[in-house]
């Protein structure tokens, strides 16, 4: 779903804003928004609030709307945004109509991050016809290129899962990976989230103990919102000293984060990439997991 040679070694999954207009009319092509903003709370961290008014005001003609929170968690635990089975995975996405035979673009407002999740989402059900927006919202709306508010009108499909588990790590694969000179546990946080210095937290202050630090939001450029150079890209894990002989297992507060790190290695052609999907919300609450500050 790409026109030009980026410089990644998976360039598919990342489409420019002129392509994805150029085949808006396609009949094969789902768009979705899949905004969700986190404001802050003094009691929980942050309040999940959807994107879904904001679509309704306007979107990219034809797009449709995924409440992360409300359609694509887990509905059996209190941790959020965590991976639903896969019968409601396939549910939801068969009513969006997405399907075989279809090809689907993920974009969203404020952080590009959401979208990478849902990508990362399908990817571990085994459907690999997704793609990114480059720049998201912001880059589409800055260029002038046409919205829309009128509903998606995609006819419903039939999603078959075909689960890839591996794509996704629990703690025990999380502390497994702690000390191992084979694996790198990869935080996805801020720095001062990371180093222990910064005000909000998990329930413990730092990092997984061992793991290194390539922040998420340090991926994109933050005039564009588009990501970075792959070269530049590509230092940044270097600098962090994220092998692609290594196995490298991503966290962060709950799995979003994340996934911004883990779809732009798969971009760079890391093949050997889980995300750890309670990360910190589940990690820092339990005493007898190793964190450490500094």
């Amino acid at each position: 779903m790409t026109d030009a040679d980026t410089g990644f070694q998976q360039p598919q999954y990342l489409v420019e804003t002129d392509w994805l207009e150029t085949h808006l009319a396609d009949p094969d092509l789902r768009i979705f928004d899949c905004t969700t903003y986190l404001l802050p709370d003094p009691k929980a961290v942050y309040r999940i609030e959807s994107g879904r008014a904001d679509w309704e005001k306007a979107h990219i003609p034809g797009a449709g709307f995924i409440d992360l929170q409300g359609e694509l968690s887990d509905e059996s635990t209190k941790l959020r945004f965590m991976m639903p089975p896969a019968e409601q995975f396939a549910t939801a996405m068969s009513r969006f109509g997405v399907g075989d035979g279809t090809r689907v673009v993920l974009y969203s407002a404020g952080s590009i991050q959401w979208a990478t999740r849902v990508w990362w989402m399908l990817r571990a059900m085994g459907f690999d016809d997704a793609a990114v927006l480059n720049g998201g919202w912001e880059k589409w709306r800055t260029e002038g290129r046409p919205v829309s508010t009128a509903p998606p009108a995609y006819p419903p499909a039939t999603f078959t899962p075909r689960p890839r588990p591996e794509l996704f790590a629990d703690k025990d694969k999380v502390l497994a990976a702690v000390g191992d000179g084979g694996a790198c546990v990869l935080n996805a946080l801020a720095a001062d989230q990371h180093d222990g210095s910064g005000g909000r937290h998990y329930g413990r202050p730092g990092r997984i103990a061992g793991s290194v630090n390539v922040p998420g939001r340090a991926l994109t450029d933050p005039e564009t919102n588009a990501y970075r150079p792959p070269a530049e890209l590509q230092a940044l894990f270097d600098a962090a000293g994220v092998s692609r002989d290594q196995e490298v297992v991503a966290y962060c507060g709950g799995g979003i984060a994340a996934s911004n790190d883990t779809f732009v290695l798969t971009l760079l052609g890391y093949d050997k990439v889980s995300l750890y999907d309670a990360s910190l919300s589940e990690w820092a609450r339990d005493d007898s997991l190793p964190m450490e500050t500094g």
